[in-house]
């Protein structure tokens, strides 16, 4: 699932997110975590100087008491120890070791609540990763202080920071799959078209721009017949195109009605650009919002298409089918493995692979949380060594999915677990 972020920033990054996959609706937060050097970072430049890593002294930790007698033995986390071996070079971010008690809320997460993400990703295990993967399947059906022992005694935990050691501005947005009416043939209501990939596109090679298509017989003519399903509104296709994926109650010719998904085929090769970024450049709007947009489009129809030519790259899809199991799970992501509501994130490749288990801390308007999170997914606009995009879930315009997803935009810790 390749999603695109709404930009409203000059400054932003490309989105996939382009492109954004992301419903990031607002600007991006520049202000950095924290105030002084943090104790890691001091500890680095000492051991850089002096060529090898200071051990550290061993936390201490205090214990449950001795069960009673005829009770269940409690599960002992393993006690922090010196931090082991030297930071990590992930591509284009740098990974610092620390202890476990040093993550923000470790320990106060349901952490089986991640455990279907963890185990849906380990449908295809990435390297490193396989001999952990057949353990999170045996501990499905493991109590939650068996859960975090093993995730304690089993990985490593990671800072991420720059290739520097210093720690970014991280950034924290969310996107979603939304749920749309369509129909499988073209009516008076329906007559925007969702489109198959045509047979003359090439990867890499730039297809005719949205403008092109919607006005050059050559583009319409290789698009024929291409119609995956037809919605109402353009702007709905757009919302679809920048999200990646979507449900669809889909009217069938015969008038019966089933729910279907619509997932990321191609696009045409252009660069994504935002809409609500052209629009505010030209002042004719006030904040970058779905509504916003869509009330400026009722009132200057004169001008919808010059607004939706303004991003060149249009979206292709597939129709998959929706079973009662995929139904409980979001879309592909570029993991290919299903992506679970509020466990599943798009992260930057080049910082965290796909299948990286994840420690998340963010703290702002729309949420202050701290848990363990899967990297399954990627996005356009999701790059850099902390940033994310965290997969709220599925729903209409009223839905939580939905209002979080365009709302979620603030600062954002990392930890990667790295197997021992």
């Amino acid at each position: 699932m390749v999603h695109h972020t709404m930009k409203i920033s000059s400054t932003m990054a490309p989105s996939a997110s382009s492109n954004n996959r992301v419903i990031g609706l607002n600007g991006v937060s520049s202000g950095r975590l924290g105030g002084q050097s943090p104790a890691w970072l001091r500890w680095l430049a000492g051991a850089l100087i002096v060529g090898s890593l200071a051990s550290c002294t061993v936390v201490p930790r205090t214990y449950p008491p001795a069960p009673l007698p005829g009770s269940v033995p409690p599960v002992v986390s393993v006690p922090d120890e010196a931090l082991p071996g030297v930071p990590l070079q992930r591509g284009k971010s740098l990974w610092v070791p620390v202890r476990w008690s040093e993550l923000p809320g470790w320990g106060q997460d349901s952490l089986h609540e991640a455990w279907n993400a963890w185990v849906r990703g380990c449908e295809r295990p990435v390297p490193g990763q396989a001999a952990p993967c057949a353990e999170v399947r045996q501990l499905s059906i493991g109590t939650p202080a068996e859960q975090r022992a093993w995730v304690e005694r089993r990985f490593q935990p990671y800072r991420v920071t720059e290739l520097d050691g210093s720690v970014p501005a991280g950034l924290l947005t969310g996107y979603y799959e939304p749920i749309m009416a369509a129909s499988r043939t073209p009516t008076a209501t329906y007559r925007v078209p969702l489109f198959a990939p045509p047979s003359g596109l090439r990867p890499g090679q730039p297809w005719y721009s949205r403008q092109e298509i919607d006005t050059l017989p050559a583009a319409q003519a290789a698009l024929q017949g291409r119609a995956v399903a037809w919605l109402a509104d353009p702007i709905d296709a757009l919302i679809l195109q920048i999200q990646g994926s979507g449900r669809l109650n889909l009217v069938e010719a015969d008038g019966r009605t089933r729910q279907v998904r619509v997932a990321f085929a191609a696009h045409n090769g252009h660069p994504y650009q935002s809409v609500g970024r052209w629009l505010l450049d030209q002042r004719a709007i006030n904040e970058a919002s779905w509504s916003a947009i869509k009330a400026w489009a009722l009132q200057n129809p004169d001008r919808l298409n010059d607004m939706l030519w303004s991003n060149p790259r249009t979206v292709f899809f597939r129709e998959e089918a929706l079973s009662e199991l995929d139904a409980r799970f979001g879309p592909r992501g570029a993991q290919n493995v299903p992506l679970t509501p509020g466990r599943s994130i798009a992260v930057d490749p080049q910082s965290i692979p796909y299948g990286t288990p994840v420690w998340l801390a963010t703290q702002g308007p729309t949420m202050n949380i701290q848990r363990l999170v899967m990297a399954q997914d990627t996005g356009g606009a999701i790059v850099g060594a902390v940033r994310a995009d965290l997969f709220t879930g599925w729903g209409g315009w009223s839905d939580e999915a939905y209002l979080t997803a365009a709302a979620l935009k603030q600062p954002l810790q990392m930890w990667a677990l790295v197997p021992r």
